[in-house]
């Protein structure tokens, strides 16, 4: 299914409800990554009722104890889509089945909207708890990939830099185990400009986790720092991911994260959890703003 203005063409898919393109109709660019086996063959999954992985792969939901995989089911879900009566706009709706009982017991309706506005795309995530007895967990988290602005990855050379909204003191943690995070925090080595330096190596020990509300904003420049692309957001937590090698890098917004190395408490106190009052429902979105068309 397609959104198309005078500047962009945006498609999105509704296995997953994922988006699958983001083009310039000036230039013919396309800003998001396209899926590749040999790197990482996902364009920009949505992550839920779960972000990252569960230590050694089980979740434990007041004694009921389910094995999951990383980032959930939603991603490998068909949607169905909802006529909202607006051009702008394009809604994707999953409800509960057999097999998501199995894996997350609890009665849910996730709604998932792309709006394109200019060079604007809003993606609005709701969350409904339709049980009617029972708080309902969850997290639920932004997966998106995008091509460096020079369209490849350079080995020997910078593939452009980070700007964020906020450059003292920043820190990010590791995955260190099992897909799990460790508890050592490290400073981000940002440059004279308070820009972190897109290099060949940045990614070399996974996801950089930067967490506590720390940023609001991440900005993608190309390596003669002129602007590309901004992700706007509220999350508490922020992951930045490459494919060692790859001509892509992830800005992934979470209302959620994995496992801390050795956790097995209860899925309702997993660090970032949300939770849901009976009948009730949680929204929050994202923007994904292009320069430069």
């Amino acid at each position: 299914m397609q959104l198309r203005n005078n500047l962009l063409t945006v498609e999105v898919s509704a296995d997953g409800a994922e988006l699958q393109s983001i083009k310039s109709n000036v230039t013919g660019h396309e800003y998001l990554w396209q899926g590749d086996h040999a790197f990482w063959n996902r364009r920009s999954p949505v992550l839920f009722p779960i972000v990252g992985k569960a230590w050694d792969g089980i979740v434990n939901y007041g004694g009921k104890k389910v094995e999951i995989g990383q980032h959930g089911f939603a991603r490998d879900c068909r949607f169905d889509p909802v006529d909202n009566n607006d051009e702008s706009t394009l809604s994707f709706r999953l409800r509960h089945n057999e097999d998501t009982l199995q894996l997350f017991p609890f009665r849910f309706e996730l709604e998932i909207s792309y709006t394109l506005i200019d060079e604007r795309i809003t993606i609005l995530w709701k969350v409904t708890n339709l049980d009617t007895g029972h708080e309902m967990p969850f997290q639920i988290g932004a997966h998106p990939a995008f091509y460096y602005p020079s369209g490849q990855f350079k080995a020997n050379d910078l593939n452009g830099y980070l700007a964020f909204d906020r450059n003292i003191d920043l820190t990010y943690e590791l995955i260190e185990a099992k897909g799990c995070l460790g508890d050592r925090k490290y400073p981000l080595d940002l440059d004279a400009d308070g820009m972190l330096p897109i290099t060949p190596d940045l990614f070399d020990r996974d996801a950089l986790v930067i967490g506590d509300k720390q940023l609001h904003r991440v900005s993608i420049l190309s390596a003669q720092k002129q602007p590309y692309m901004t992700v706007l957001f509220t999350a508490p937590v922020v992951g930045l991911w490459s494919k060692p090698g790859a001509p892509f890098i992830c800005i992934e917004p979470w209302y959620g994260r994995c496992d801390r190395v050795g956790y097995n408490g209860d899925f309702a106190d997993r660090e970032y959890t949300n939770r849901i009052a009976p009948g009730q429902s949680w929204e929050n979105s994202y923007c994904i703003i292009l320069e430069n068309i």
